[in-house]
């Protein structure tokens, strides 16, 4: 596994977006929105419309998995 980050194009409202994480955390990703029924792209929409817009996109991507893993 390695701990560099991957880049990958996410669409999110119609628009093309890149979007660079570390593999665990787009397994994560992936796997928590199989779990509720969604595209990776629905749900990066959903936290994309959520986020503080100082915040950028991966990293909240980021707290996304960890609460969803942590419970917090």
């Amino acid at each position: 596994m390695s701990g560099r980050p991957v880049k990958r194009s996410l669409t999110l409202h119609g628009h093309r977006t890149s979007v660079s994480l570390e593999d665990a955390f787009w397994r994560a990703f992936r796997d928590i929105a199989a779990q509720r029924g969604q595209p990776i792209n629905a749900l990066a929409a959903e936290i994309d419309d959520a986020r503080d817009p100082d915040v950028g996109l991966a990293s909240s991507i980021r707290l996304f998995v960890f609460q969803e893993l942590t419970g917090r």
